[in-house]
């Protein structure tokens, strides 16, 4: 008698933002990975840059089912990027995906991007959850941005990781400089660069003459060295920084130890 093989199980992907459903990006990205496996996304119903890694507390959640790519689920939530994947996980899959993309970002999460991104927290809560994942960002706010590449690039990662055993609080942040395909020349794997915007606040009057604040500001970088995700994108290649959300100092800690209190 023939021996019955069973079939290997489709890999769950998740996909979720911070440019909302409605951005290029999130396509994109999926149009990227579904043929990879099972994708669902998951994403916010609005944008929600800069958020960071807020969660909603004080008001109700919810989920809505929406048509976005056919033969892909697609859910749209009122909540933050970490909410998404949240919800994705316990509501939606019942199960941890195999692996979670977050993106394709319009606009740049090198160097101190990282703490500040809705993008990377999506990514971050997932590795939290043990799930391999990753956030990729494309260094283009515009919504006729060129994805191609970024695609290309997306794709390259998914298939290595899911061809590895991987560990399973992985997070890559992944930059892809906004030029032609042809002009990209690799992918680096970098350190995050000290670099940071030096802001300001321009105060304004209103209508009614009460003041307002705007943020403005621009991006120093201090980091002169060329093994930084910064000196990768400005000499146009990809650049790949592993995180880690343990943001313990260890070079410190074993400083503090001596010291008597």
């Amino acid at each position: 008698m023939a021996k019955i093989t069973k079939k290997k199980e489709q890999p769950i992907i998740l996909v979720t933002n911070d440019d909302s459903i409605n951005a290029p990006g999130i396509k994109a990205l999926v149009e990227a990975v579904k043929d990879l496996g099972r994708v669902v996304v998951v994403a916010p119903d609005k944008p929600q840059s800069g958020m960071g890694h807020a969660i909603t507390i004080g008001n109700p959640l919810r989920l809505n089912k929406v048509h976005f790519i056919d033969g892909v689920e697609a859910y749209t939530s009122n909540g933050t990027p970490v909410d998404c994947v949240k919800l994705a996980v316990d509501k939606i899959l019942h199960r941890k995906p195999d692996i979670c993309f977050s993106g394709i970002n319009h606009g740049a999460n090198h160097s101190i991007n990282v703490i500040y991104s809705g993008t990377m927290s999506a990514a971050m809560e997932a590795a939290i959850e043990s799930i391999p994942s990753a956030g990729f960002s494309l260094l283009d706010f515009s919504l006729e941005a060129d994805f191609t590449a970024a695609k290309t690039i997306v794709k390259k990662i998914a298939i290595q990781m899911l061809s590895k055993k991987l560990d399973k609080h992985l997070l890559l942040n992944v930059n892809i400089p906004a030029v032609p395909e042809k002009l990209i020349k690799g992918i680096k794997v970098c350190r995050q660069a000290y670099a940071k915007y030096k802001e300001d606040f321009v105060e304004r009057k209103d209508p009614h003459g009460k003041l307002y604040y705007w943020l403005t500001g621009i991006f120093v970088n201090f980091d002169k060295r060329k093994d930084t995700d910064v000196w990768a994108l400005k000499n146009n290649y990809v650049s790949i920084v592993p995180v880690e959300f343990d943001f313990t100092d260890y070079e410190v800690k074993k400083k503090l130890e001596s010291w008597k209190f």
